[in-house]
């Protein structure tokens, strides 16, 4: 096994939680049963990461094994990257069915034409998202598997969800790729940004529950120590109009947990 896979092997499994490296390596599923059993996990970290990268060796793991170990840990901590929100657009033709090889051969084709020096991998998961990971290098240098970028993308829909690396003069390139394997004709920023992947989501796909402030958040209140007329009549028109903003918020965004939103903008 190269000496740059093992490196990035083991500094995968150190930002790993230590009561969660067994779990995640039987996700990966690169390593048998048996030898999980042979590692010692009650160890310190340093001592569990070259265990992990000795039996890697034994299976003689390359560097797109060890990507899909990234990919795992990135989509348990999502909220480790900084996520922006992209719309594409079609011109109006009817919707076609998706083939997710399709789109891997599509994406993968257009990006290695552009750059041959990218380690590229995909990852398919429940909720119907395909995780893609992109390693970027040059011309000159092999691809820095450190600094990577991460697309979610949701089949059916026209959002992607991005988190570049450092490297974002290679940004137009993976737009491209996308619109290319995913039969659309045009990529945009939603301004939306988040830590949050899942409240992004929550905002694009309608699914939360957003509860607005009435423009009287609580009733009359003494303003000073003597007691003070409060009217009934305003009191319950307050709760009428706080009751009604919440039905209408709940028609209109559902019910479900707010989105944590970072950064938001609307321009006119």
């Amino acid at each position: 096994m190269d000496e740059i896979v093992a490196e990035y092997i083991r500094r995968t499994v150190l930002k790993i939680p230590r009561n969660e490296i067994k779990s995640m390596l039987q996700k990966w599923g690169f390593l048998s049963e048996a030898q999980l059993q042979t590692i010692n996990f009650h160890q310190i970290k340093d001592n569990v990461s070259q265990e992990v990268v000795r039996l890697c060796e034994e299976n003689s793991a390359d560097i797109k094994q060890a990507a899909v170990l990234d990919i795992i840990y990135n989509h348990m901590y999502a909220n480790k990257r900084m996520w922006s929100v992209y719309q594409m657009e079609k011109t109006g033709e009817e919707p076609e069915i998706f083939d997710l090889q399709t789109f891997k051969k599509k994406f993968k084709r257009r990006l290695l034409s552009a750059l041959e020096n990218v380690t590229i991998n995909f990852r398919e998961y429940e909720d119907n998202a395909i995780w893609i990971r992109v390693a970027w290098g040059t011309p000159y240098t092999k691809p820095n598997q450190y600094k990577p970028s991460y697309v979610v993308y949701h089949s059916q829909t026209p959002y992607v969800f991005i988190s570049t690396s450092v490297l974002k003069s290679n940004l137009p390139l993976l737009c491209q790729a996308l619109l290319v394997a995913s039969n659309y004709h045009d990529i945009r920023e939603m301004e939306l940004r988040s830590h949050s992947l899942n409240s992004l989501k929550d905002i694009v796909f309608k699914r939360y529950s957003q509860n607005f402030q009435s423009h009287c958040p609580r009733a009359i209140q003494e303003r000073s120590g003597e007691p003070e007329y409060v009217d009934v009549r305003i009191v319950q028109e307050n709760r009428s109009e706080k009751e009604r903003i919440q039905r209408v918020t709940r028609e209109v965004f559902g019910d479900g947990p707010q989105p944590q939103l970072e950064f938001a903008q609307y321009k006119v």
